[in-house]
């Protein structure tokens, strides 16, 4: 699909792996500790870590020959994932935890405080929403398979007045 959200959901819409990446971000690296903390059974976790490791978000390390036990770790792909964590949290902190009951403080080493997620554009500055930003037509847009009715979309909105290529 030529839909990075798309290919990212193929991935990561599952609610299982969103949860293994915050164990793993938070220190819960064991494959025992992971399904004893998410309740998770050894053979759902099992395929869900194999998927994670085969593309490259976490790699897994042995800890003990005997028996033999591994550890995963975020590679640099699985460390990029860590802004959509955050934003997954605050947004969850926001409509679901009770205000000033929020499960986990973010604490940035470097200024010492507690902090929250925003996406802010890269050259201002200024908090991203719906209502500043606009979606443009990008070098790899095309229509096809989960893009028949957005690829247009999109383009029309930019006035373009052309759809992307269409893929077929």
């Amino acid at each position: 699909m030529a839909c990075s959200i798309a290919r990212s959901v193929d991935l990561l819409g599952d609610g299982w792996t969103l949860l293994i990446l915050r164990d793993v971000v938070a220190g819960v690296t064991r494959f025992d500790a992971i399904a004893r903390d998410l309740g998770l059974s050894r053979k759902v976790l099992a395929a869900r870590l194999s998927r994670l490791v085969d593309e490259g978000v976490l790699v897994r390390g042995r800890y003990q020959e005997h028996p033999p036990r591994e550890d995963y770790r975020l590679t640099e792909k699985g460390k990029d994932l860590y802004p959509i964590l955050l934003a997954l949290m605050s947004w969850g902190d926001r409509w679901y935890a009770e205000p000033g009951r929020e499960p986990v403080r973010i604490h940035h080493r470097g200024c010492g405080r507690d902090v929250g997620m925003q996406a802010a554009c890269g050259h201002c500055g200024e908090p991203l929403t719906v209502d500043n930003t606009d979606h443009l037509p990008g070098p790899g847009g095309k229509v096809g398979p989960g893009t028949t009715v957005i690829g247009p979309t999109i383009a029309a909105r930019a006035g373009f007045g052309g759809a992307p290529e269409h893929e077929g």
